[in-house]
């Protein structure tokens, strides 16, 4: 058992979560590269021909919400249910999927149902949803292949809330589960949980300050520590962190107070016994336990004996029924600190009336008081959240609308844009954060489609103009949350034409020229049917003159946004700052340029193979950013030939730091400099699994490889 440290979580710190001796261990420094083979084929249980968007259809959607309902008040004897309602404990489930979403690099959050497995499923902040999970199995053994634990995570929260009287927003389907813990995320770099939050932070006095792209505050966090910072209560210091780590979901300050209010409005937090006597996370127990953890040795081990949080007791008299008695209780009564039974400092009225006391969630006739957490307690201190939480006291509808809206943000933040919901509770409106673009009514047909790439290798813009604006254009895309890309054309506005990494200049020439060929087209086309259009016509000419035929697949359809249609406040973070097909760096950075690459390629969800080729392809079209030759290892710049991976195979050529991130490739013979290279280039060469690729498209029987 562990032991318990004051001014910390008392349940779960001190586990060391260093993995065993392998490849790193012995060369910690080598390149990575299975973020790249995240959710490999092979892993997927799935037949090849499953499409879940076709099996979801397939759901009788009415029938499983029901059934959801009735599942919070069937009391289950394994697991009796707080005041007989498991509602509370499958939003804190559903919530707890979401929350781990951040807008930095759109890891986390709901999509693919990654809480089912380690590191995330056995954080400290999810001690007990194990159990949650467990109730929902007989649901998903019921509709199976229909729904994924991912929709059904958020579904059941959904459900949760509407059968205790909360009308909700809105549901859409369309999460597809993974089938093994997500590795392209980054949590943190600690090696202990709950470690000081002085590891996060470039300046701890500065809670502002929390390196990018966390957005907890502690390892196994999803937010703060209920405690305070650092487990020492300080409701004002608190509000700090709870703003910051709310920000980097996009969450405004008002969807702030709304979000914690309304999780708050319904359940309680347990700690009513000794935290030594929990077992280890999932991931560390005992096979006997068959996937669940955190056993725990008090009393009966769960309803009033139950430990997950360490802090215990409702926030609210009603802790089964959503109504607005949280700002009632937090406004009206003063509150002091006080531990619970489990160690965890909390906050419990002064003098509170008799009526306003809670009875026990499992003992009859027993009454408690409510309680209040450090960040509930910041929402009473913080002089903006007050003001909140005293409109929401005085305006009960405007607080339920306004959560009922900040809930559905919260669970389908990173679903995509609304064309990818799926169900008949997909709400009309199209929300400014779910980046709208305006659906198309035009086709293209062949004819059309070779006139429209006959007039832009015409317009007098270069091959090299063509494709840095399509690739430019096209690289914000995350596969993480579905933001970003071509469709849209949102490179046109301001917020993106103005990105350093975009070369403005050059920008701003070739998108005034797409627009002229709009203009004077016989029919309607989009700016960036055009931008993309452009990229594909110059990379099929630059084949061409390499001797090879190629047809760059092409599909038109992609609309344009109005600049009103772009949330400026969290867009500003898909904002390159590196780009290594591009073989570009803004500035320095702790990590090296390759890893960097890898972090991009894995954000854009290219595979190793897609990112050899297409840096490969790139540098000998002369797509460098500011024109710069580095890795142009060709005598026919602009060509698309496989003359990059010959030349940086070729034994005839030494290599040579020049400083840390420049090298000249020289002849050996005559000691002349052949090429510059960044270690982007010479990283191709020197990783073994990136040479294995790069050797394949070297060799003489594969010169046509790269083009196709």
């Amino acid at each position: 058992m562990e032991n318990v440290s004051k001014g910390k979580c008392p349940v779960f710190h001190g586990a060391n979560t260093q993995s065993s001796q392998n490849h790193k261990h012995w060369w910690p420094d080598s390149l990575n590269l299975d973020i790249l083979a995240q959710n490999d084929i092979k892993r997927n249980p799935m037949d090849k021909d499953f499409n879940y968007r076709r099996e979801f259809n397939k759901l009788n959607f009415e029938q499983l919400k029901e059934d959801l309902k009735q599942l919070m008040t069937q009391e289950q004897s394994w697991i009796p249910a707080d005041y007989g309602h498991y509602g509370p404990f499958f939003i804190r489930m559903a919530w707890h999927s979401a929350g781990t979403y951040r807008k930095s690099d759109g890891r986390g959050g709901a999509n693919t149902g990654n809480q089912r497995f380690a590191p995330i499923g056995s954080w400290p902040d999810n001690v007990g949803l194990d159990r949650a999970r467990r109730l929902l199995w007989p649901i998903k053994k019921k509709y199976g292949n229909k729904i994924s634990w991912a929709d059904l995570f958020i579904l059941a929260g959904n459900m949760a809330y509407e059968s205790m009287g909360l009308k909700t927003f809105g549901f859409g389907g369309g999460r597809e589960d993974i089938w093994q813990p997500e590795i392209d995320a980054y949590w943190g770099p600690e090696k202990e949980w709950l470690a000081a939050t002085k590891n996060r932070y470039k300046d701890d006095r500065d809670r502002s300050s929390l390196d990018n792209p966390l957005a907890a505050v502690q390892m196994g966090l999803i937010y703060v520590n209920p405690e305070g910072v650092d487990g020492k209560p300080n409701p004002q210091r608190t509000a700090l962190d709870v703003r910051k780590t709310f920000l980097e979901m996009s969450m405004n300050d008002e969807e702030t107070v709304a979000l914690i209010a309304g999780g708050h409005t319904i359940g309680k937090m347990h700690g009513n016994g000794d935290p030594r006597l929990v077992g280890p996370a999932p991931e560390g127990a005992d096979v006997t336990e068959q996937g669940l953890g955190w056993k725990n040795l008090n009393g009966k081990g769960q309803a009033e004996d139950t430990v997950y949080s360490g802090l215990e007791g409702p926030w609210t008299t009603t802790p089964n029924k959503w109504n607005h008695e949280y700002f009632y209780l937090l406004l009206n009564y003063e509150w002091r600190l006080t531990m619970s039974p489990a160690g965890a400092n909390q906050w419990e009225p002064v003098n509170i009336k008799e009526e306003d006391k809670a009875m026990d969630a499992h003992i009859p006739g027993k009454k408690v008081n409510p309680i209040m957490n450090d960040a509930d307690m910041s929402l009473k201190d913080d002089p903006i959240y007050r003001k909140i939480s005293e409109r929401f006291y005085k305006d009960p509808e405007y607080f339920n609308e306004t959560f009922a809206r900040a809930w559905f943000k919260l669970t389908h933040r990173d679903l995509g844009p609304r064309s990818r919901y799926l169900g008949p509770d997909v709400p009309n409106e199209n929300l400014l954060w779910q980046d709208p673009i305006p659906t198309v009514d035009y086709t293209l047909s062949e004819n059309e489609i070779a006139e429209l790439k006959q007039l832009l290798l015409n317009s007098g813009l270069s091959r090299t103009e063509l494709i840095t604006t399509a690739w430019d254009s096209a690289r914000t895309f995350r596969a993480s949350d579905y933001r970003g890309g071509a469709n849209g054309a949102r490179i046109r506005h301001s917020i993106q034409r103005n990105w350093v990494g975009n070369e403005p200049q050059r920008l701003n020439k070739v998108l005034n020229k797409l627009e002229e060929i709009q203009k004077s087209y016989s029919k309607k086309v989009s700016i960036a049917d055009l931008i993309v259009l452009g990229g594909s016509a110059a990379i099929e000419q630059a084949a061409k003159e390499a001797g090879v035929e190629v047809k760059v697949p092409f599909y038109a359809g992609r609309g344009d946004a109005e600049e009103s249609m772009t949330d400026s406040a969290s867009f500003d973070v898909l904002e390159p700052i590196h780009d290594g097909y591009r073989n570009w760096l803004k500035s320095d950075f702790e990590n090296s340029p390759e890893e960097l690459m890898l972090a991009r390629t894995s954000l854009m969800g290219l595979t190793a193979p897609e990112m050899i080729v297409l840096v490969g392809g790139m540098r000998v079209l002369n797509t460098n950013y500011g024109g710069s030759s580095h890795g142009v290892f060709t005598e026919k710049p602009g060509v698309l030939s496989n003359d990059f991976f010959i030349n940086l195979t070729d034994m005839n050529y030494s290599w040579e730091r020049v400083e840390n991130n420049m090298f000249h490739i020289v002849d050996r013979v005559t000691k002349q400099v052949k090429w510059t290279a960044t270690r982007l280039d010479l990283i191709f060469g020197s990783n073994s699994i990136l040479r294995a690729y790069a050797e394949v498209y070297a060799q003489d029987d594969n010169k046509e490889k790269i083009c196709s």
